[in-house]
């Protein structure tokens, strides 16, 4: 059981309820199936993320890494942001470029800020943290890790958040959480986040260290490797141990308006 605050969609107002594993929400003393709820995006602040902070996935590039044009590996987090046209809920559809035949899954950790947070030492950092949410952080394909990707990641609705955030009490280890993703119902691809390279303490300390975060900003803690391509027409659900199930659709670019299928 956990403590979780959500939106309706519709509605501006958080909730606050009790999320009761595989499927089910207590709110205020009656319990209701998820299938009852038209969750909305949760978070109120900017999306960050980070590269390569998954052993697997830094391995798979770490032969280019003292390549030009850097010759080095990197020495702090590599971020980017996924802007708000990105953010879609719960249930809502991931537009598919016509241009496009895949797109990649990205399914991650999400910390949500609970206080302003500057030059964070390891120690306090999670005294920071309001709680966390699943992102499923989609991409166009592409290999270069050298130079921002906006055209790849920034296009609308490339950013599934949701379905809650889950309060930072209710979850042990932060560290120690199974990441599952399925296609169609199938299981494609499995992690955890004890295989990160920073811990989410050590992520949030370096990133403090020059850049501030305020309330309601998200830190992606990374992606692992070998994430699943999607097409049009598939639903991928990215499940987090002890956070929740976020699921969504992939359509065609021309059947989605701002989330929903026209």
């Amino acid at each position: 059981m956990a403590n979780i605050k959500f939106k309706h969609q519709g509605i501006q107002l958080m909730q606050e309820g009790l999320f009761e594993a595989p499927d089910s929400v207590t709110l205020d003393a009656e319990q209701h199936n998820i299938s009852e709820f038209n969750f909305d995006v949760p978070i109120t602040g900017t999306v960050y993320g980070a590269l390569l902070n998954f052993k697997g996935a830094y391995a798979q590039y770490e032969g280019q890494l003292n390549d030009d044009p850097y010759k080095a590996s990197p020495k702090a987090p590599i971020l980017y942001i996924k802007p708000i046209n990105t953010y879609i809920g719960d249930g809502e559809a991931v537009p598919m470029p016509q241009s496009e035949e895949t797109l990649s899954a990205g399914a991650a950790l999400a910390v949500v800020i609970g206080k302003t947070a500057t030059r964070l030492e390891k120690s306090n950092a999670l005294d920071h943290v309001a709680g966390y949410t699943i992102v499923n952080d989609i991409s166009i394909p592409h290999e270069s890790i050298y130079r921002p990707a906006y055209k790849e990641k920034a296009r609308d609705g490339f950013c599934p958040i949701g379905p809650w955030i889950t309060e930072r009490d209710s979850v042990g280890d932060p560290n120690a959480l199974k990441i599952s993703v399925y296609v169609n119902g199938e299981l494609k691809a499995e992690n955890n986040t004890s295989n990160l390279i920073r811990s989410v303490e050590e992520l949030l300390a370096d990133v403090t260290e020059f850049m501030t975060l305020y309330e309601g900003d998200v830190l992606l803690v990374g992606v692992p490797e070998d994430m699943p391509l999607l097409k049009a027409g598939d639903t991928v659900k990215v499940e987090v141990e002890g956070i929740g199930v976020l699921e969504n659709e992939v359509l065609d670019e021309n059947q989605v308006a701002g989330g929903k299928r026209k």
